[in-house]
């Protein structure tokens, strides 16, 4: 009995699983909510699209929510994009730090395009240009959140929420999950598990789509230049590891794109890198490649920190096909603007290390300097008194005589052997040394 209760539970099993699949006709396809694909920050845009591997652009929480483990104030970052054919993306994204290493981010953005004339079937073509006109849009909802692990390992989740207005609506859904770890000094390496949920979207008219999950990596190098009064800042991100659809999307030229096991030298030609130059006076100056197929997909922008609260960025993207696009994008930080940065912060321990052989010591000003070393110094050196030569028995018994008078010579007393006198020690207040006469031996 229990054999065939087994049987009549795994036939009901795939009897539900037959409806369900019926119900949702699902299909795989390449690149489903696409829209989250897109680079909404200027800075990791100027850098070829490294987003993934550059950390401090909280317009990229999407792809690199573990930068939010390192976030010690709140920052509120916007960006404007203008497409070709009028259409627009704007983003608006908010950084909250939390205790015990930890922050959270949330944001908002719109893909989308306006006032696009249409005629209704059977209309009659308006005279002029009394067109109606409609809008298209895509709207994006994320959260996300970052904490460090250990002292070299930073681990984000984000998650994604969808909603398209076209000709028919329609929801999607996807979670991201990412991580950094510090090799070196100024040397990370990082991960992106994209769409570990899958990416899904489900239509109006019933149909439901998705796209399995990806994986990503990056590595980021920082190399300080003194002489230049500033520090270089190397980025490279991979393509996708597991399909090779991935790389179709971006250039007709990633056609042949083959997958590492089957083509390392392949797929490191897909991957796209960036190079970036900081200032210690707050600017930067960037360039890089969207992918490295082609020279055509060349980028470049230039950022500046103004007052440690606000920092603009620009970038400039050139297309194989497309015109190219011009991107802005402002971050504002409401506590820096009236505060001074806070000395204590999310320090590793190489930081902390570095910053502290780094600092200058205190300064002890050369009066009081001396003055301690001479109340601490116990017993001073000692000077010795010249010696002094013992009077015989016959220049004390013999009378007195009359003092001679001025350039009268008087005869030297008989020279007897020099015998050591105890030394006097010194002090400190006495710089002028005793020194005893022969007439005052005599008295």
């Amino acid at each position: 009995m229990s054999f065939l209760k087994k049987i009549i539970s795994l036939r009901a099993c795939f009897a539900a699983c037959a409806l369900v699949s019926s119900a949702f006709a699902a299909d795989r396809v390449v690149g489903a909510n696409a829209t989250l694909d897109i680079e909404p920050g200027a800075r990791s845009a100027a850098l070829g699209s490294t987003t993934l591997a550059v950390e401090g652009d909280y317009l990229g929480l999407g792809t690199n929510a573990y930068q939010l483990s390192r976030a010690k104030y709140m920052w509120a970052s916007f960006s404007h994009t203008a497409y070709y054919e009028d259409t627009k993306y704007d983003y608006a994204s908010m950084v909250i730090p939390l205790p015990n290493n930890q922050g959270i981010g949330v944001s908002f953005s719109r893909f989308g395009a306006d006032d696009i004339p249409y005629i209704r079937e059977g209309d009659p073509l308006p005279e002029g240009a009394d067109y109606n006109t409609l809008s298209i849009a895509d709207w994006v909802f994320s959260v996300a959140w970052g904490r460090r692990i250990i002292d070299r390992l930073e681990l984000g989740i984000a998650f994604h929420v969808l909603y398209r207005d076209m000709d028919q609506s329609g929801w999607g859904f996807r979670g991201d999950a990412s991580a950094r770890y510090q090799i070196q000094d100024d040397f990370y390496v990082a991960g992106l598990l994209k769409g570990w949920t899958s990416s899904a979207a489900t239509w109006e008219s019933g149909e439901f789509e998705y796209s399995s999950p990806e994986f990503y990596l990056a590595l980021s190098y920082g190399l300080p230049v003194q002489y230049l009064y500033g520090k270089f800042n190397f980025y490279w991100q991979s393509a996708g590891l597991f399909h090779r659809e991935a790389r179709d999307l971006d250039y007709e030229t990633d056609r042949n794109g083959k997958r590492i096991w089957e083509n390392p030298l392949d797929w490191l030609s897909g991957g796209r890198g960036g190079v970036e130059f900081a200032f210690d006076f707050g600017l930067k100056l960037r360039a890089g490649l969207s992918n490295f197929t082609t020279f055509k997909s060349v980028t470049a922008g230039a950022g500046l920190t103004i007052a440690k609260f606000l920092v603009v960025d620009y970038a400039f993207e050139s297309h194989p096909v497309f015109s190219p696009v011009h991107r802005v994008s402002v971050s504002f930080s409401p506590y820096l603007f009236g505060h001074q940065p806070r000395e204590e912060g999310h320090l590793s321990k190489t930081d902390a290390s570095r910053k502290l052989v780094t600092e200058e010591p205190e300064e002890i000003p050369v009066q009081e300097f001396v003055e301690e070393s001479v109340q601490e110094v116990p017993a001073p050196a000692e000077t010795p008194v010249e010696t002094v030569a013992p009077v015989t028995e016959s220049a004390v018994s013999a009378p007195a005589q009359d003092v001679p008078a001025e350039n009268t010579v008087v005869p030297a007393p008989a020279v007897a052997p020099v015998v050591p006198v105890q030394t006097v020690p010194s002090t400190p207040a006495s710089t002028t040394p005793i020194i005893e006469t022969d007439d005052e031996i005599l008295e």
